[in-house]
């Protein structure tokens, strides 16, 4: 077995992130996210060839942060990493407490985090085989996420509130956006349950959800306001890009109508 100065040694070699030229919030940020557990997981992903580098941050959350990653084919992948020190889980729980998948986890947060990492993948199965666009999810261990990357070499895909729409597209990708939530909660029996402009990307003019860990299952009891709060989000961002907006109640109808007519998982 390698030695935790061997372990570190190799994935110096191959996570750019660790280098040690940065200062600041950087590399404070890098601290926390990269903690001893966390090097181990990334270094068995490695040595079990699922990665083969982890390259450059693609973004930073409250929760954990999103890293550009190649396979040894050079195909690029994104790996998001929960920090395991911090306690803004805490008010994540309420996303976890009622689902059915995930029992028995209040009090302990290092449990919690795997089990959210484990939840966001499995919801994003769920979303990916309902043909709902989200990135596909590749592999999960402990605290590690690794699913496809949207974008290309020049960098990661812009979320949607950072790009110009052209009038003539506005109502068309605003369907799309509204068919997350309708297929997604007949098809996927999901409610994102944080659908906004800040976790929706743009990538060859179709929109695409990101950010799906605190999903519920459509019979979880919060799942219903929830609901009401993404196709409020939705309909406001669009509403200020000049889309011809459907009223919410009516969504809300629909929503619920192709539910009852959908797979209940």
């Amino acid at each position: 077995m390698a030695s935790h100065d061997e372990v570190y040694a190799y994935l110096e070699r191959h996570v750019d992130a660790l280098k040690t030229n940065r200062t600041g919030d950087e590399k404070e940020t890098a601290d926390e996210v990269f903690d001893r557990q966390t090097l181990m997981v990334i270094y068995d992903l490695m040595t079990n060839g699922v990665i083969e580098s982890v390259h450059y941050p693609i973004s930073t959350g409250k929760e954990g942060n999103v890293f550009y990653a190649t396979n040894d084919d050079d195909e690029p992948m994104a790996l998001k990493i929960f920090r395991t020190s911090n306690a803004s889980f805490n008010r994540l729980s309420k996303y976890i407490e009622g689902d059915p998948r995930f029992k028995g986890l209040s009090g302990n947060r290092r449990k919690l985090i795997y089990a959210w990492t484990n939840k966001e993948y499995r919801n994003l199965q769920r979303y990916y085989e309902a043909d709902i666009p989200v990135p596909e999810p590749i592999e999960f261990k402990k605290n590690c996420l690794l699913m496809e990357f949207i974008g290309d070499e020049h960098g990661p895909a812009p979320q949607i509130k950072n790009i110009t729409m052209k009038p003539k597209d506005v109502d068309d990708i605003y369907e799309e956006v509204l068919s997350f939530i309708i297929d997604g909660f007949k098809d996927a029996h999901l409610v994102h349950g944080d659908l906004s402009e800040y976790n929706i990307l743009m990538w060859d003019g179709q929109p695409v959800m990101i950010d799906c860990g605190q999903a519920l299952t459509a019979d979880h009891f919060n799942a219903k306001e929830y609901l009401e709060r993404d196709i409020n989000n939705v309909n406001r961002f669009f509403k200020n890009r000049g889309a011809d907006i459907i009223d919410g109640k009516t969504i809300m109808e629909e929503t619920l109508d192709q539910g009852d007519k959908g797979d209940k998982r």
